[in-house]
């Protein structure tokens, strides 16, 4: 082959280059949207500062220092991070390897061959010669890329890996989430502990007293018989709250990378918990906040560039070969002029039958996307949902608050009211038990319903897609 057609070949490769990718061009699918959510109450967004917006470090709202602490160590310690990173570094890995096919590979080959050619024929007197065939070449392949099948590899290949950084900040918000979540549990546990202490506190007391009146011949020993029951009953609870702290640490410290012995956290008798405010913004921005929602996207995108890749196995592939080397039997003129040899030019190949299976290809390449699509519209509709659920929970949790601790003092005052009574001897000492029983699990349920209100909070940040930005 002439200097000048290796010219124009490759003149002509380029110009293939250039050419366009078979397959669609991708475009965003539409997804469910609304113009608001229904639970954000008409003028409450515009009634509300947009301060406390959840940015970066969104748990920092709380405002609790020991909270911001143990979220921290889940990127340098929490095992289930470190996998969804390797994951991700996986994915980029792969965008590199798909896009080394746009070049030409090159290889080496050094070769020492020793042979020996067989003796003559004639009489048997001519002797074998021995050789030995020395080899020194570079070898270079190169499948030009005309109808763009590697360039959508790549196409598809970078998808991959932005979805995997958005399962990656998926993976890290779940667990901010769900330490977040347990940290609360554990202080309102504490405060129910603390709740039971003074109310076993009370419970003593209420026990002397009607032992008292029992010693003085105005209380039955019935009466007596009651309150020690009571009291020991609510012993057996507070007991409890034991195994529940120690079940909520136990989960903290898994989440940091610890082994559970290794955390201890303080108990708090008391605990006065931030409710921050948190603007839920437009519906539409859930596409672009929320990085399970843009990772969904981004497999989209990966399953339309393999609709690309099965449609171009229909095509001709155009490989460039050359070779440039040394070969010779002689050590002396081994790496000479003389010795040289090289070899350039195109392949071009293409299926003519497969029973099928390129058509099977391109047909599940579209299955796929249709899949990824489904997957995605999916995955909008539970982000709507799991905002508005949090968004509800938090509006009728805080009117369910305000109740409650109404439903705390009455049941207070009507204690005290009871305790006057029996003391006066008006009511039997049953009385007492009922009105007590009472105030304890109004106060147990003003506790619970802080902790649903923390966990809405939480949840809605969550949600919302936390401080994560595409």
């Amino acid at each position: 082959m002439k200097i000048g057609d290796c010219h124009r070949i490759a003149f002509l490769a380029l110009l293939f280059l250039a050419g366009c990718a078979v397959g669609p061009d991708y475009e965003r699918p539409s997804a469910p949207d609304s113009p608001a959510f229904r639970e954000v109450p008409p003028g409450w967004k515009e009634a509300q500062p947009r301060d406390e917006i959840a940015r970066g470090k969104w748990w920092e709202i709380f405002g609790d220092a020991e909270l911001n602490g143990l979220v921290e160590k889940i990127d340098t310690g929490s095992f289930s991070l470190a996998a969804a990173s390797a994951r991700y570094r996986q994915a980029q890995a792969a965008v590199t390897i798909a896009r080394s096919g746009l070049l030409p590979g090159v290889d080496a080959d050094l070769s020492a061959t020793r042979s020996r050619s067989p003796a003559g024929t004639a009489g048997g007197t001519t002797a074998g010669r021995s050789t030995t065939s020395r080899n020194l070449s570079l070898n270079a392949a190169w499948e030009i890329d005309l109808w763009g099948r590697v360039r959508r590899e790549v196409e598809s290949a970078r998808a991959l890996a932005e979805a995997s950084k958005g399962d990656l900040a998926s993976a890290r918000l779940s667990l901010q989430a769900e330490l977040a979540t347990n940290y609360f549990a554990l202080r309102l546990a504490d405060v129910q502990k603390k709740l039971f202490d003074d109310t076993v506190a009370a419970y003593r007391t209420s026990l002397e007293l009607t032992n008292n009146r029992y010693n003085a011949g105005v209380a039955a020993r019935a009466d007596v018989v009651q309150a020690d029951a009571q009291l020991k009953s609510a012993l057996a609870q507070s007991v409890d709250f034991g195994v529940q702290r120690a079940q909520l640490e136990h989960s903290i410290a898994v989440l940091t990378g610890v082994p559970p012995s290794a955390l201890a956290i303080p108990a708090r008798a008391e605990y006065t918990a931030a409710l921050p405010w948190i603007p839920p913004g437009m519906p539409s921005e859930l596409l672009e906040r929320r990085p399970d929602v843009a990772a969904a996207e981004r497999r989209v995108a990966s399953a339309n560039a393999e609709i690309g890749v099965a449609k171009a196995a229909y095509f001709p592939s155009l490989i460039l070969n050359a070779t440039f080397g040394f070969r010779s039997t002689e050590a002396s003129s081994w790496l000479t002029t003389p010795a040289r040899f090289w070899s350039l030019g195109p392949a071009l190949a293409m299926t003519l039958f497969d029973a099928g299976r390129r058509g099977a290809l391109s047909d599940q390449a579209l299955a796929a996307y249709d899949e990824t699509v489904a997957d995605y519209r999916q995955t909008v509709l539970v982000a709507f949902a799991e905002v508005e659920d949090n968004l509800a929970a938090l509006r009728v949790l805080e009117e369910e608050a305000r109740l409650q601790l109404d439903s705390v003092e009455a049941a207070r005052q009507s204690l005290q009211l009871t305790l006057n009574q029996y003391r006066a001897g008006t009511v039997s000492f049953l009385n007492v038990v009922v009105a007590q029983t009472a105030l304890l699990a109004e106060q147990r349920a003003a506790v619970q319903v802080l902790n649903r209100r923390l966990a809405a909070t939480v949840g809605l940040v969550r949600a919302l897609g936390g401080g994560w930005k595409p």
